[in-house]
């Protein structure tokens, strides 16, 4: 069954929001209940649950001040492809860029939830980012416990 274009698009603009607010609790309730998210550094997650477990194990070893702006967003039908940077702010609070890309596949699976999410991204640039951050005098949480 197709999706209304309008459905679409407001359950995208609502998974980049709450994205954005770093509750990654509320982000796992935006898959679907049978939902799949395949990260290609951390593996293929099956099921709310344990993509819930396993965003929020990832992100609590990430700064909380690291953000993503959407660069662009292309929709077709039920799909959207969208390119967000993965930011981390200049510890120095100046203007030096720490960022790498992402291109985020996403299928709509009904009811403000997603059925699908794929994350591309190069690995190690993303470690070379984090590497010169700290570097930078970046700071990475304590892990929990």
């Amino acid at each position: 069954m197709p999706f209304d274009s309008t459905e679409v698009r407001a359950a995208y603009e609502n998974f980049i929001r709450v994205g954005d607010s770093g509750d990654w609790s509320a982000w796992a309730d935006l898959h679907t209940v049978n939902g799949t998210w395949v990260e290609h550094s951390l593996g293929t997650f099956v099921g709310r649950e344990a993509i819930r477990t396993a965003i929020i194990d990832v992100m609590a070893s990430a700064p909380r001040s690291m953000y993503f702006p959407v660069e662009f967003a292309m929709f077709e039908g039920d799909r959207i492809v969208y390119y967000p940077w993965q930011c981390l702010p200049d510890p120095a609070g100046g203007d030096e860029v720490y960022r790498f890309g992402c291109v985020t596949i996403l299928t709509y699976g009904g009811d403000g939830q997603f059925s699908y999410q794929e994350d591309v991204y190069n690995p190690a640039e993303g470690n070379a980012v984090f590497r010169r951050w700290i570097k930078a005098g970046g700071v990475m949480p304590r892990p929990p416990g």
